[in-house]
């Protein structure tokens, strides 16, 4: 299990009743399981008979730990908050402005080549309008990204970046970064063989920094 899941369900479970070692891992099987169904089949195309299925258990069993699929698909999704933010609260408002964009360019084109079925969850529930997580996008996201709008608002006030609308920037790399999970296949067909391999990664890190650093009237080093 990657790191950021694992310290993502951390602080999940810390706020619930204490599980014994086997629960976890059955519930660690059951939301691996489910994670692939819903990233490849949305909310709506997913049943608990095919997660079950993918866990390598029988339905009645998957219902102990978890009593329907709604219940799965909001702990996934929080789990995913969890580790989505990350980078974003990474943002040292301390620091100094170009290194801490460029390195959140880097950290969330690392999430997409990382996580991409997590990717590609959200972006299902992001399309069928948030019915099961508007209130986390508008508590915890809409929180965190203001705090940083308003680190970045300083650094524009202190003239160490060009004057823009904070939370339009936020959400261009969000776009751009996250297109390399959501569109893979499709940045993988265009690029051809020679150029879909590991390293599109490391050349969609130089063109992003490049562009942003760019748009916020600075020279990339």
């Amino acid at each position: 299990m990657p790191e950021a899941v694992r310290k993502a369900r951390a602080k999940i479970r810390k706020g619930g009743k204490p599980l014994t070692r086997i629960q976890r891992e059955k519930q660690d099987i059951i939301l691996d399981a489910a994670l692939e169904i819903f990233s490849l089949h949305g909310f709506r195309g997913a049943t608990i008979d095919q997660i079950a299925d993918a866990a390598g258990m029988s339905k009645p069993n998957l219902l102990y730990y978890f009593p329907s699929k709604e219940i799965i698909h909001k702990r996934l999704i929080a789990e995913l908050l969890v580790t989505w933010l990350a980078p974003l609260r990474e943002m040292d408002p301390d620091g100094d402005p170009i290194p801490e964009i460029r390195s959140y360019i880097r950290r969330k084109l690392e999430m997409a080549r990382d996580y991409p079925r997590e990717s590609r969850l959200f972006a299902n529930e992001m399309l069928q309008g948030a019915p099961r997580t508007i209130d986390m996008l508008e508590g915890d996201l809409k929180a965190l990204v203001d705090e940083k709008a308003k680190v970045l608002y300083r650094w524009m006030d202190e003239g160490k970046i060009a004057r823009t609308d904070p939370y339009h920037l936020i959400f261009a790399i969000w776009a751009t970064t996250q297109h390399y999970a959501d569109f893979d296949v499709q940045v993988r067909a265009v690029l051809g063989k020679g150029r879909n391999g590991e390293g599109r990664f490391e050349d969609a890190a130089r063109f992003l920094e490049n562009l942003f650093m760019t748009g916020l009237g600075t020279k990339r080093a």
